[in-house]
């Protein structure tokens, strides 16, 4: 009779410590996934597509800077498509 008490104790203190263990990783499973979720929505902001004036008036400046010498043809080129391809 004396033997049973420490060992019922034992597994009601066993049975919360696992039922414990299991609640404690799980909300730590759930604030992992919060702050993924959170960590993402600030990494993608969206990005307004450019007018077609603000393009015209990059491409006014990217010719300026052909004219000048600062660019070369190929770079000229290269920005110049990148600038079509958003409108």
């Amino acid at each position: 009779m004396f033997r049973r008490r420490p060992l019922a104790r034992a597994a009601v203190v066993g049975g919360a410590a696992y039922y414990a263990g299991k609640k404690g990783a799980q909300s730590a499973q759930n604030q992992a996934a919060e702050q993924q979720d959170a960590a993402e929505q600030e990494a993608a902001p969206v990005a307004a597509a450019p007018s077609a004036d603000e393009s015209m008036e990059e491409l006014t400046k990217l010719k300026e800077l052909l004219d000048t010498g600062v660019l070369t043809q190929a770079e000229f080129d290269a920005q110049k498509q990148k600038i079509l391809q958003t409108m």
